[in-house]
């Protein structure tokens, strides 16, 4: 047995590369890289296509030269498809993927430490949980508050979500005869959700909006009293900081107070919107945040780190680990005095998120962050205020943050929503910049979601020049 043993390590000690192989194959991957972001700029932030079919099916025994796989890298998955790390990129929610968090990744990965328990590595787990910290006091809550680190906005809302069911003692045969108050420009993330945590059958109450498509807390104070008086549960508000559509954000002062006042749960999401708590535009916006008992904020949207990172934070920790603790016998050796993330999250096995976002705001410190945000909301400001000049184009309301919804009034009685559809599929087949498009209230709308934090005046200007050539062309 001893000898089958030593021949199979001879085999398996391949999976740890010697020192002058480790530097050889690091410095292939860091050229390849260079060469990406220093082309970057030129590059089209949309080329239509399809990867070959035979690409990602064949693993077999024997090793592949590194630059062969670069290749295949750069032609299946780097050309196809949009470019997120391009400041052209304009439509859906960008966020961009600072450069520090690449290398915070790679120490987090080299290391492999488990962040997931304190007694696993004490040190991640307070570094992750001094971030959680930071973000609570950027939103305004006091010592008590507490949260996690997580993959992003889904499993965020899906924490907080669950805290707020716990909390309130929603039994399975309770649930029919709760109410859940939310708006149709809710991210879809929280009706999914709340269906993943067992409460489908839970009263969703669509509250109406204003013209800046914000909820109307009068219907929302109407609609929680006309629920408690049929005898029904009305327990959690869902709140939006930011919504993917319109970038609006609902009036939280004012339903805080509602909230409060009805002892209901407000959660917000701020997934988008919750970063620009970071200036002062952003704070007075968000005014009232502070006041929710859960607010969730991804830092791959305002804080530009890669996918992947999102940060639930509620008022009072002790609710998230209430609803997420748990016990295992072969954990008995790892005793908390405070529960590490793994107890206040749906996450067992995790990565060591913490260090992605830790190193990028050591390294560069907040006011370049903060500078990239009032950036983005001036360029939101200046795209509508610039096309509302141009002939046939209307705008939607005045951006609370950082997007614009728009379109095309084709002047010679052509299909408003055939002639919007094929606008923007001429634009992004362009490759110059990427729009997107939405439905709002029936009607076919644009897009503009500035977030990026390579895109900058230019990329504004370069799509209020192609607008309306394209429109042009398209009208001819």
């Amino acid at each position: 047995m001893r000898e089958a043993i030593a021949k199979l390590e001879a085999v398996s000690r391949q999976l740890e590369p010697p020192p002058d192989i480790r530097r050889e194959i690091t410095e292939q991957v860091v050229r390849y890289a260079d060469r990406f972001l220093d082309a970057l700029p030129e590059m089209p932030v949309y080329v239509p296509g399809q990867p070959d079919t035979a690409f990602g099916d064949f693993i077999g025994d024997a090793p592949v030269d590194l630059e062969l796989l670069l290749a295949e890298l750069a032609r299946e998955v780097d050309t196809p498809g949009i470019n997120p790390a391009s400041g052209a990129h304009l439509g859906y929610i960008p966020g961009g993927g600072v450069y520090y968090a690449a290398l915070g990744d790679y120490l987090a990965d080299v290391s492999n430490r488990y962040s997931g328990i304190y007694f696993a590595s004490p040190g991640a787990v307070q570094l992750e949980q001094r971030l959680v910290q930071w973000l609570a006091r950027l939103i305004g809550y006091g010592t008590g508050a507490g949260g996690d680190l997580t993959s992003g906005g889904s499993i965020a809302n899906l924490s907080a979500i669950v805290a707020a069911r716990e909390a309130h003692g929603i039994a399975a045969r309770d649930i029919p005869d709760t109410c859940v108050y939310l708006t149709s420009q809710v991210h879809h993330c929280v009706t999914k959700a709340l269906g993943i945590a067992g409460l489908k059958e839970c009263i969703q109450r669509v509250i109406p909006m204003d013209q800046s498509f914000r909820m109307d807390v009068a219907a929302l104070q109407k609609a929680i009293t006309d629920d408690r008086k049929a005898g029904l549960k009305p327990w959690m508000v869902v709140a939006s900081a930011g919504t993917t559509d319109t970038g609006s954000v609902d009036p939280l002062d004012l339903i805080a107070s509602v909230a409060a006042e009805q002892g209901l749960w407000l959660h917000v999401d701020g997934a988008y919107g919750g970063a620009f708590l970071l200036c002062d535009a952003g704070q007075s916006v968000l005014s009232g945040i502070e006041k929710a008992d859960s607010v969730v904020i991804d830092p791959h949207k305002g804080f530009f780190l890669p996918y992947g990172s999102g940060a639930v934070i509620v008022k009072n920790r002790d609710t998230l680990a209430a609803a997420h603790g748990y016990h295992a016998d072969y954990m008995q050796d790892a005793v908390e005095d405070d529960p590490s993330p793994a107890s206040l999250s749906a996450e067992l096995t995790r990565p060591f998120r913490g260090l992605r976002l830790w190193l990028p705001l050591k390294l560069a410190g907040l006011k370049p962050f903060r500078a990239a945000l009032d950036e983005k909301l001036l360029l939101a400001q200046y795209f509508r205020e610039q096309l509302a000049k141009l002939p046939d184009f209307e705008v939607g309301p005045v951006p609370e943050l950082s997007v614009v919804i728009y379109r095309y009034k084709p002047p010679n009685g052509a299909d408003t929503e055939d002639f919007n559809r094929r606008l923007v599929d001429a634009i992004q087949r362009d490759g110059q910049i990427f729009i997107s498009s939405t439905r709002i209230e029936g009607r076919y709308m644009l897009r503009l979601a500035v977030l990026n934090f390579r895109t900058h005046l230019e990329h504004i200007d370069r799509l209020l020049a192609l607008l309306p050539k394209v429109a042009g062309q398209l009208a001819t």
